[in-house]
């Protein structure tokens, strides 16, 4: 498998996000652990989570919780696992999304991630999704005192557009190594804030590379360029999806979620499918002609 960077470690090109193991529809626990370490087993050092990763109201941190416990009965070595989590964005348990970008509940946030996660430090944390009542460098400024007080080993951001990556990485003195935003072949809008991460030499982490657990299904029937050429190929189309999108830069490393052991190994074979500029270009252009799907 290809391997990228995220600040100073070296991490499996492909993750795994863990939130279908934790939301509405999620398995039980025994085969939410076996993906996990099917995961681990096939190669994958990134595991993506949050603490509003969770269903219902009073199980905050519930994919934080379910992965610690996966690492702790995996028989291999977790210390080269990598562990991103993510705070300031909830869920009261009501299906709805709510925000809090304050400082001091974002410190109090990764405290607790921290506690649920065990270890020293957080590998990787990020701040989720901008509050629109707080200034958003005050939000990252918290990551930096996080950071100064060894409560985080590496800080990210999350759903941020251009500005707020050099708001971001400014506050942070230089010291952003993840961008964490929704891109997949129906999906692009975030594509300048790619760019801009391979230009400064930023980890971009597309969440939902496949469309999303209801539309991962739709590469196969629905982008005909992307189904085809996974056909000439004898791979899947979701496998080819993530292929294109580590070609795209050096700095790619997409969090496909998974929810059973088959559909990980399938995403993290996608680390050795190389692909031709031509192969590329065509993937790209074909993408660009699907309607993007909000």
């Amino acid at each position: 498998m290809q391997h990228r960077t995220i600040g100073s470690q070296t991490v499996s090109a492909i993750g795994l996000g863990g939130m279908p193991m934790s939301i509405e529809g999620r398995p039980d626990q025994e085969r939410s652990v076996r993906t996990i370490h099917a995961a681990l087993d096939a190669g994958v050092t990134l595991i993506d989570t949050a603490d509003a990763y969770h269903r219902d109201a009073g199980e905050v941190g519930h994919n934080e919780s379910l992965i610690a416990s996966a690492l702790d009965s995996w028989s291999g070595d977790r210390d080269g696992v990598l562990v991103a989590t993510k705070g300031g964005h909830l869920r009261p348990g009501d299906g709805s999304w709510t925000l809090n970008g304050r400082p001091e509940y974002l410190k109090e946030a990764a405290a607790a991630s921290l506690k649920r996660l065990g270890g020293e430090a957080i590998g990787l944390y990020q701040f989720h999704r901008p509050d629109p009542e707080v200034p958003y460098a005050e939000s990252v400024g918290a990551l930096a005192e996080l950071l100064d007080e060894g409560v985080i080993r590496m800080a990210g951001i999350s759903n941020a557009n251009p500005d707020q990556i050099r708001e971001a990485n400014e506050v942070l003195g230089g010291r952003l190594v993840s961008v964490q935003n929704q891109f997949s072949p129906a999906f692009r809008s975030s594509l300048p804030e790619l760019q801009l991460c391979a230009e400064l030499g930023i980890a971009f982490l597309p969440w939902s590379p496949l469309g999303g657990i209801k539309s991962a299904g739709d590469l196969g029937t629905k982008h005909d360029a992307f189904a085809e050429l996974a056909q000439e190929k004898g791979v899947s189309p979701q496998r080819l999806a993530l292929a294109w999108e580590l070609a795209l830069a050096p700095v790619v490393v997409p969090i496909p979620g998974a929810s059973r052991p088959e559909s990980i190994e399938d995403s993290v074979q996608a680390g050795d499918l190389q692909l031709s500029d031509d192969e590329v270009a065509r993937l790209s252009d074909a993408a660009k002609k699907v309607k993007q799907q909000d």
